[in-house]
Formats: structure tokens, sequence, C-alpha cells
């Protein structure tokens, strides 16, 4: 169970958004714990803490957050009592590392330490390292991480708030950190008792989980509209931290579990009264948004889909152009296209994968890495020297290809590359791509005696763009005149 699986099923077992820090912290830790040399010191006390927080709140909560820097200032017992709270939590329910690692030269080691060895579930980290201190963690299937956007510490603001308050750097993080991970592997962490702040956010990101911290403004009395910015369409997708006056109490259960019904209502009312969209994403209310919606978003701010006047190579003049060609400059974007493409070959039967010239071939060579099915491909030109070979790569005649292309506009260099294919003795009868323009080439490809499939439509992509206001209406109409 990946950290999503594991988070929503928590979510759902304990109705709860709520979040515990297990915070080796001797400042915060009730004074009837501090038992002192006589029975084993601080270390002895914390454990004893943090055992009865865990207790206390395994029913009640949908995750755990440890601060890495409490356990670390303890010195080597405070690394031993951090594996041994690691492993006092309750399998099901996930953790979240909150490290705030920053430093590029060891985020590899730290990574393997961190999800192989102490088999965390997520992490938090800072982003001034760039998408290269990233990677590392995102590496491992089913892990998570957070990355910190903003803070609540008011001598961050001059940082957090340039090069102005209406377009602050913390939201330029957010939106680049979307192009680092998908939203099952990346979120973003905020704190802030500003609920302005997470609604922005939320704006910007409305597909992904955010974990909030130091949300509690003096009172108390902000929780309704901490809710409202931060949460998503569905009532969910903001972890709430668990006070820490709560935590210090003899009888945190009960002030938790009464915070947890509170939230709960809120989240209720919230959702019936339908006021989430209006909160968290202006002039935008998916009722049933696209599965691939995040990744039509993210194609098109990295300018793989333009709307204008455009001349295909057939000589027609299409309102729009579609370039993927700059999706294999996009590790994270990459990964997803070829996880769309997976979700079709994975219903399909075939021998080997075949990429056509040129646009297609690092599709291809991915998806044959990941499926391990051996790759080959049609040349566009055949050599006049050297082997004059019309197919690339091994292959035994009468095998099965399945032909992966980019986009279907015509169907003519993907029927092309498939007789080509043909020619050799290969069985061809799938033809894969990422984009059909619906122009009728399906049914053309098939009345050629090919099966074609797509993961997307121009059409669903142009809806997804307006809804997400994204395109105009006027471009909206232009692209339905032609279609």
């Amino acid at each position: 169970m990946d950290f999503f699986e594991k988070l929503n099923a928590a979510i759902a077992q304990n109705q709860s958004l709520l979040v515990v820090g297990l915070d080796p912290n001797p400042e915060m830790m009730p004074t009837h714990y501090c038992r002192g040399e006589d029975n084993g010191g601080i270390i002895k006390d914390l454990w004893d803490w943090l055992q009865f927080l865990i207790s206390e709140t395994s029913d009640l909560v949908c995750a755990y957050r440890p601060t890495f820097g409490f356990y670390k200032a303890l010195g080597v017992p405070g690394m031993e009592l951090l594996h041994k709270t690691l492993t006092a939590i309750p399998a099901h329910i996930p953790i979240i590392l909150d490290a705030k690692h920053g430093d590029l030269n060891t985020s590899t080691i730290f990574a393997q330490t961190v999800f192989a060895q102490w088999q965390v579930d997520a992490i938090t980290l800072t982003p001034y390292s760039g998408q290269d201190h990233i990677a590392p963690f995102l590496i491992y299937p089913g892990k998570a991480v957070f990355v910190l956007c903003s803070t609540s510490n008011p001598g961050a603001v001059s940082l957090q708030q340039y090069p102005t308050p209406e377009s602050p750097l913390y939201l330029q993080v957010v939106k680049e950190a979307k192009n680092w991970g998908t939203p099952e592997q990346l979120g973003v962490e905020v704190g802030t008792t500003d609920p302005e702040i997470l609604k922005r956010i939320r704006a910007v990101a409305p597909e992904r989980i955010i974990l909030a911290r130091s949300i509690w403004a003096e009172g108390g009395d902000n929780l309704s509209e901490i809710l409202a910015a931060g949460l998503n369409a569905n009532g969910d997708g903001l972890l709430i931290p668990v006070p820490l006056d709560m935590l210090a109490s003899q009888k945190p259960a009960v002030a938790i579990a009464s915070l947890r019904e509170s939230i709960n209502q809120t989240r209720q009312q919230i959702v019936q009264d339908g006021t989430t969209c209006d909160l968290w994403m202006p002039d935008v209310c998916f009722l049933e948004p696209h599965p691939y919606q995040d990744l039509i978003l993210q194609l098109y701010d990295i300018g793989c889909i333009l709307f204008g006047e455009f001349v295909q190579a057939s000589g027609a003049v299409f309102p729009y152009y579609i370039d993927l060609r700059k999706i294999i400059s996009n590790p994270q974007i990459f990964h997803q296209v070829l996880t769309a493409y997976e979700h079709i070959l994975k219903d399909l039967s075939f021998d080997r994968i075949a990429g056509i010239p040129y646009g297609s071939l690092p599709t291809a060579t991915g998806l044959s890495l990941r499926l391990h099915h051996p790759m080959i491909f049609p040349r566009k030109e055949v050599k006049a020297h050297g082997t004059r070979r019309v197919i690339e790569g091994h292959f035994e005649p009468g095998e099965t290809v399945v032909v992966v292309d980019d986009i279907l506009i015509s169907g003519k260099s993907a029927m092309e590359g498939a007789e080509k294919i043909k020619s050799a003795g290969l069985n061809v009868e799938d033809i894969v791509v990422f984009l059909d323009h619906e122009q009728g080439v399906k049914d053309r490809l098939k009345a050629n005696g090919y099966r074609a499939h797509s993961v997307l439509t121009i059409s669903e992509i142009t809806e997804t763009l307006y809804q997400a206001g994204r395109i105009s209406e006027e471009q909206f109409q232009a692209f339905a005149q032609t279609h």
C-alpha cells in the first residue's frame, strides 16, 4: 500500500484529518512525566510520553509526524528514541517524517535511509536546491514528499512575499514543485494562520494534499476559515495538526476527539453548501474532473499545448498546436505520460513495442523499459550503406508488435510505420497514441485493419483547459467550430 492509499484508508477508518506531531521536546512534556535520573533519565521520560500519545490517539488521527530535529538534538540516544517511536506507531497509520531536509549532497543517502531502512511513508523537504534535491526521494515507489512553501514565522514574510504580495515567492514554489512530482508523489507543506494564503495555494494546486502546520491563531477561532480555504472539492486534501497544548494535557484524547468532531461538522457543512469551489478555485468547479486533469494543465503550462493559428504538415490551418517533444525534458511529466500509455498497453497482447520516428521514440523507449518488452522501430529513411535495414532492432517473423505514436492527425505516419513493420513479417494490430485529433482518423485506421487507442482527445483537452480558465471563451469556440 503506497502513502496516499494508506493515508486515505486511515482518514476513512478514523474519520479524521488530524496529524499528531510526535516530538520529544522536553519543554512541552507534561511535568508528571519528568521523573528524573532515578527513573532512567530524560530519554526514558520522553519515551513514556510518546508511547502514551500514540496509545491515546491511534484511533483519532490519520497520520503521525515526528520532527527529526528534536530527535537529532538528543544525540545518539535521540536517534535510538526515533527508531523506537517509528516502530511503536501502528502499521496502518502513515508516518510523515518532518525533516525539512535541504542538503543536495546528502539527499540520495538520506532518502535511502528514511525510506528503505526506516520505512517512513513520507518526508518534508525544503525546495531551494531545486528539483535535483527532490528527485532522489521520488524514486521510491509508494513514498511521498511534502515540499515546504510557506511558514508562519514573521521573519520569513520579507522572503515569502517577495517580490510583491500579489505575486509572492511561496506561490512560485508551489507552481514549480508541481512539475517535480505527481499528485501521488508530492504534496505541499504550509505553515500559516492566514486563510488567504491557504486559499491562494489551493487555487494553484487543487489536486495536491496540503500538510498544514502552525495554523492555530490565538484563541483558535479560525478553524472554519482555515478549512474553507484549504479543503478540496471533496472536503479533504488538507492535513491538520493537533494543537500542542492538547498533546501536553493529561487527557489528550478527550480534546482531540472534540476537535475531530468540530472539523468533520465543518467539512460536511462546507461540502453541502457547495462553497468550496468558490473559495479555492474562483470561476472553476470541476463537477466531474477529468482523470488526467493535472497532466493536461501541466502540459499547457509548459507550452506543449498552444492556441492561435498554426499550419499543419498537411497544409490545414488549426486554431491550436500540440508539441509533445518538450515532455522529454521534464522527467516528472514524462513519467505521467508513460503511465497514461501504460494503462492502455497493459490490456493489449503484443511481443514488441515499436516507436514511430522521431517524436515517439523516447516514449517507446520508456515504455519498453517500464513494461519489460523489447523495442524496435521502422526507419524513416533507409540508409544506402551498412545493413540497409528497414527495421532497427532484433525480432522474429510472426511476432506481434504494438505501434506507439504521439499524435493522430491524418494517421499517415502511424500507418506507414505499421506497413514497414508488416513488410518484415511482423503482425500489427494496435496503434496507441497520446492524442487523437478526432478527424475520423480512428475509423480510417479501422478500415485499414488497425485498432486505434488514445490517451486523450483534443476535445477532452480543450474542455479541461476551458473549465480551468486557461483558455478563453473565444479560443474554446474557435476550436468547436473546427470539430
